[in-house]
């Protein structure tokens, strides 16, 4: 028999070093001072304006990680780093870097108080202007791969008007619309949030397909006319009776042959695989108090309890997937 070791305890409970050395890379500029070559020790203090020695403490720590490769006193970006982090290709995940460095990361050192008490510690989506769109920004980055895949994957081409609720910046329905052109669409979100859609959709043309309603979509009237229905990224911040509400007033409103498109961390019974949604749990208790995974079981119970079959469920990208419903005849 094997000894046992700690090694597991060790590599989680030091997990927060490597988060914050690579948040700081991305803060100080580290990989995009490398997008365009490598570089010694030198050129990255004058790129990064960083003095020399405390960079090598983060620049190490990213060779280590994987994040960059040294040959000599050169650095250069890892194929990773060049990908999302270099700021030179479409994938730009540095807004998710800056979103769990300045908001997120403070936040997650209140987890204790949110678990022991069961409250939100910041107040349900209490952010100010600067924190929303760091918020916004860093989200949509995040969601960029789960966006791309939503619009391939689903079959869109039956359906002529998209309602996307609690649709953030508009990503998902900008994504829609971008590959179906026959398409007009709908985001529903909170003022603050409907204001930086606005200003992220000034020039641009797929503009004129989308329009913007400010509400809440647990009180306020709802749209009578989508015939697809997204609810993206937004059940894990709520308790499963506030889901079933929304679930019932969107089938009250919903015409008879609108499909339901179910967005989010969708787990499997037991709520500890996709390892990733298991863990983001805790991030959504810090934001609402309500805030937990669900699995597709769990989804499949409320659709039937209020008005909606559910179909089908696909994955998407990464820890995500799609559930498909439409409403019960």
């Amino acid at each position: 028999m094997s000894a046992v070791t700690p090694d597991l305890i060790f590599q989680v409970a030091n997990g927060f070093m490597a988060a914050k050395h690579l948040f700081v890379a991305n803060e100080v500029g580290l990989f995009a001072a490398l997008a365009e070559s490598s570089a010694t020790l030198d050129d990255l203090a004058k790129r990064t304006g960083v003095p020399r020695r405390t960079l090598r403490i983060v620049a190490d720590a990213m060779v280590s990680l994987g994040f960059l490769e040294r040959q000599g006193d050169q650095y250069r970006n890892a194929q990773v780093s060049s990908t999302f982090l270099s700021g030179r290709t479409p994938m730009d995940l540095r807004p998710a870097l800056r979103y769990w460095n300045r908001l997120n990361y403070q936040r997650w050192a209140k987890l204790e108080e949110a678990v022991r008490t069961g409250k939100a510690v910041f107040g349900d989506f209490a952010f100010t202007a600067d924190e929303q769109q760091l918020y916004s920004e860093g989200v949509e980055a995040i969601t960029a791969g789960t966006v791309r895949a939503l619009a391939a994957t689903y079959d869109f081409t039956g359906h002529r008007k998209l309602l996307d609720l609690g649709g953030g910046t508009g990503s998902f329905a900008l994504a829609v619309l971008r590959q179906h052109n026959h398409m007009e669409a709908t985001l529903f979100d909170m003022p603050a949030v409907a204001a930086l859609a606005r200003q992220r959709l000034a020039g641009n043309p797929l503009a004129t397909r989308l329009r913007i309603i400010e509400g809440d979509f647990f009180t306020g009237p709802l749209p009578n006319d989508p015939d697809a229905i997204l609810i993206a990224n937004v059940f894990h911040n709520f308790l499963p009776e506030r889901n079933r509400a929304l679930l019932r007033r969107v089938s009250e409103c919903a015409p008879d042959a609108a499909r339901l498109l179910l967005v989010d961390f969708w787990t499997d019974p037991t709520h500890t695989q996709p390892l990733t949604a298991a863990l983001m749990a805790g991030a959504f208790l810090l934001v609402t108090g309500e805030g937990d995974v669900y699995s597709a079981e769990e989804v499949r119970d409320w659709l039937q309890a209020t008005g909606w079959r559910m179909l089908e469920r696909r994955p998407l990208a990464g820890p995500t997937s799609l559930i498909v419903a439409e409403k019960a005849k």
